[in-house]
């Protein structure tokens, strides 16, 4: 592949760059990945996208690529799909949630397997919170597949799982701009279409476009947009929950739009040590689990199989809250 020409066509600004083909995309990013392009280049590479932005065809090439080269974990025997949580932004303002969501799931039997950062830029990450809650990280993939075979949790940092897509996001802190990995690691799945991933977003043109990408992936997701970035639900107040399947969108809860008469009790600090203190008296029933969070997770059960419909997933979570809180 002749960089310079690639440089010379994606880099003309918003205006005159030429967008390139899936199939060159994935060729460009798989050589990426693997270590083949150098470090002057990747960053000309990086800059130019960021310009004229990263078309669906290219998103698309891109996130091939990254699959390709990720190892394969298997699907756990039994009906329920394992749901896959990338966890990418952490806290600065409010708690993060996500890994809450994630021993809610596996309380219920769902294999859960989550991948994220160990630091993000001074942010509280998921890691951060499940080693205060005494999961630590998974050192190998045979160990995650262990754990998730066990019907429980696994955290995969993301150097075990994709060592490529995490020097791909450490290129931030030298040019200080993000880059198409950090949307790309948001949609990883390591199960090549037998999982069930939590997909989100902030702002509302990548909750498009990573509508159009997975879509296009065939790809089975819960999309909706993310907490501070993070993949659960505000829990003060619900968006949108969509659930992608078969090459089609179906909305599952719609966003709230009236303001709360009550807030929600949450931790009172975004750190590790107060939200694992919250989260030990939520999974104990000492405390009430936000009602958009629950929203959420009787969307997963009802998206991984564990329920039939949206209508008994959230009767389930009603019974599970109701039988903790009486003891």
């Amino acid at each position: 592949m002749d960089l310079a020409a690639l440089i010379r066509e994606i880099g003309r600004g918003a205006e005159g760059a030429r967008d390139i083909s899936r199939a060159d995309a994935q060729q460009l990013y798989g050589a990426i990945l693997d270590g083949q392009v150098p470090d002057l280049e990747q960053g000309a590479i990086a800059i130019a996208l960021r310009m004229k932005t990263e078309t669906v065809d290219e998103m698309a090439g891109f996130l091939a690529a990254a699959n390709e080269r990720l190892p394969t974990l298997q699907r756990p025997a039994g009906p329920l799909r394992p749901i896959v949580i990338p966890t990418y932004n952490g806290a600065r303002r409010s708690a993060n949630l996500t890994p809450l969501l994630a021993l809610l799931l596996q309380r219920f039997g769902v294999p859960v397997l989550v991948h994220g950062l160990s630091d993000d830029y001074g942010r509280v990450t998921s890691e951060q919170i499940f080693t205060a809650f005494g999961v630590p990280p998974c050192t190998s993939v045979a160990q995650a597949q262990l754990a998730m075979d066990d019907g429980g949790l696994a955290y995969v940092p993301l150097p075990l799982l994709a060592p490529g897509l995490d020097r791909q996001l450490a290129l931030r802190s030298r040019l200080g701009l993000r880059n198409s990995a950090h949307s790309l690691v948001k949609m990883l799945d390591p199960f090549h279409g037998n999982s069930l991933l939590l997909a989100a977003a902030t702002h509302p043109d990548y909750i498009t476009s990573m509508r159009t990408i997975l879509t296009i992936g065939g790809a089975h997701a819960l999309l909706l947009r993310g907490t501070e970035g993070e993949p659960f639900a505000n829990p003060k107040r619900r968006p949108v929950i969509e659930h992608l399947h078969d090459g089609i969108s179906e909305i599952l809860f719609e966003a709230e739009r009236d303001s709360l008469r009550v807030l929600p009790q949450l931790p009172e600090t975004c750190d590790a040590s107060a939200t694992v203190a919250w989260m030990r008296g939520v999974l104990a029933g000492e405390a009430p689990l936000p009602t958009p969070i629950a929203d959420q997770l009787a969307c997963c059960l009802y998206a991984c199989g564990r329920a039939s419909d949206v209508n008994q997933a959230k009767a389930l979570v009603a019974v599970d809250s109701k039988a903790l809180a009486c003891g």
